[in-house]
């Protein structure tokens, strides 16, 4: 059984992603995909790239954070590839804790890590999104309290007690790995507490990430219509958990109707096109081709060494 469902992880992850790249741009064609790339100077454009990019190298460091909780610090390019190849899909194919999970379960076992220890990371991962996303958020709603209410809607004193709230959170996090020393119990969870450091670095680099996100955004907007980053990046925090409560796959529709609802009265279809591209669907076309080398490289490998194998029974 072994043997049949981890090539099937391959195949299914691969068709999946191809099939979610083809419907995402069937919805346009080729001279809207042109237009709304054409509309954004190539200072915006370039700027969401590389903010884009600055993210993906952030998330690398999720995994490699990751390693260290678990005990199976592997070589910093292991986690980077890995981290990319399955993130770039989980981005798009939706269900990431289990779609991008899927892929670095295909990955860490190959490289020594047990199942468990590949779950120990993935809950890892998932918790330093969590961080970031409530950094991120706490920081924006209280440094402009008065522009997240007018984007929210949301009176004053809500706006200020959630952004308290979200930064609450993390503290207390960064509270119980200094002091907790045993594992924690949640039902029939059991969650061992990180060290410090890790902590911190969680903290850290969870909220570098999704500020890069934000501003990636920014950069697209900002090409036409004149909106503080700040105001964006509460928008992308109520937008980024709508979608992940929602788990479309890639947050697709979700992220722009959000946007588009939060700041209204402007044509936003070019920005936020502009931004799906980058973000998501220029990692995706790198991704899968990546993941598919992978698959054929260390196919061969054990093929070579089930052969070598043979030939030393046979001596």
């Amino acid at each position: 059984m072994r043997k049949i469902w981890k090539p099937l992880i391959a195949v299914v992850a691969i068709g999946l992603a191809a099939f979610l790249l083809y419907r995402t741009l069937s919805r346009y064609s080729v001279d809207q995909l042109i237009g709304a790339v054409a509309a954004i100077p190539v200072g915006h454009l370039s700027a969401a790239a590389g903010f884009a990019a600055a993210s993906y190298l952030c998330l690398s460091c999720f995994d490699y954070l990751a390693l260290h909780y678990v005990g199976r610090p592997l070589p910093y390019y292991k986690a980077a590839w890995t981290s990319f190849t399955s993130l770039s899909l989980g981005h798009n194919i939706g269900l990431a804790f289990l779609s991008s999970g899927a892929v670095r379960y295909r990955f860490y076992t190959r490289w020594g890590l047990s199942a468990e220890q590949v779950a120990k990371v993935i809950a890892f991962c998932g918790i330093t999104v969590g961080i970031g996303l409530l950094v991120l958020g706490g920081v924006a709603l209280l440094l402009r309290s008065s522009l997240a209410v007018e984007i929210t809607g949301l009176s004053q004193s809500i706006v200020v007690f959630l952004g308290t709230a979200c930064l609450a959170l993390p503290a207390l996090y960064l509270v119980l790995a200094a002091f907790v020393r045993r594992p924690l119990r949640i039902w029939r969870w059991s969650l061992e507490v990180p060290s410090l450091r890790l902590a911190v670095g969680q903290a850290a680099i969870g909220s570098i990430n999704f500020a890069c996100v934000a501003a990636c955004l920014h950069q697209a907007l900002a090409a036409v219509t004149d909106v503080a980053y700040v105001g964006v990046a509460s928008v992308y925090v109520i937008a980024n958990t709508t979608a992940l409560i929602s788990h479309v796959p890639g947050g697709l529709g979700v992220i722009e109707s959000v946007v588009m609802y939060l700041l209204p009265g402007q044509d936003l279809i070019g920005p936020l096109l502009v931004f799906r591209f980058v973000y998501f669907l220029i990692p995706l076309c790198l991704g899968i081709p990546l993941f598919v080398i992978t698959e054929l490289v260390y196919r061969r490998k054990n093929h070579a060494s089930s052969d070598m194998a043979k030939g030393a029974v046979r001596a």
